[in-house]
């Protein structure tokens, strides 16, 4: 049986709805690096892979509240719907055909720049042709943070995440929610941004 890894943000606006340091729209930036993903269930062998995360713009303020709304309304399949309307970049591994990037957030954090930024997931037939519980798990997730002087870091990524908004039972507050199809989330290393 597949464990399911949770990954809670710690508070309401820490996925979409933080507040950019950085411009809104019309910035592009080109990352590139490594994905070191460990295996799960039968096949437990660690893979590897380059990836290119090309980013031709970002979410604004009022667009990440709005995507927040309707993923408490609606849920996550809402929520998807609402975000295959917007293109942001580009998201490939290896030879496989890119991935358009959906939601995109940069902030500082620590002296470090975070990117966050989500998009509907590579499916693959089988999945869908049997059922699987893998297919209630829609999203990519990628988070990295990056030295500004240097423009090298590292990150996570998420191959298959489901999206909630929950209820913290400890404070009362609602939160984003990001659970993990898989049991670990993948290690982005050797990032770097392109100039």
């Amino acid at each position: 049986m597949r464990t399911h890894h949770k990954i809670i943000i710690a508070t309401l606006i820490m996925a979409f709805a933080c507040v950019s340091a950085f411009a809104q729209g019309g910035q592009r930036d080109t990352y590139t690096g490594t994905i070191i993903s460990f295996g799960t269930g039968l096949s437990t062998r660690t893979t590897t892979a380059t990836f290119t995360l090309d980013l031709r713009g970002r979410t604004t303020d009022e667009q990440a509240a709005r995507f927040l709304a309707v993923l408490a309304e609606g849920g996550q399949d809402t929520l998807l719907k609402e975000l295959n309307d917007e293109d942001l970049g580009s998201f490939s591994v290896g030879g496989r055909l890119g991935r358009t990037i959906n939601a995109v957030r940069v902030r500082e954090v620590d002296g470090k720049i975070r990117v966050f930024a989500v998009f509907e997931r590579w499916i693959r037939f089988a999945e869908l042709r049997g059922g699987y519980n893998s297919v209630d798990y829609p999203f990519g997730i990628i988070e990295l943070f990056i030295d500004p002087k240097t423009g090298r870091g590292e990150g996570t990524y998420i191959a298959a995440a489901k999206v909630r908004w929950k209820r913290d039972s400890k404070d009362g507050e609602y939160h984003v929610e990001i659970e993990n199809f898989a049991t670990f989330p993948a290690r982005l290393m050797g990032v770097m941004k392109r100039k």
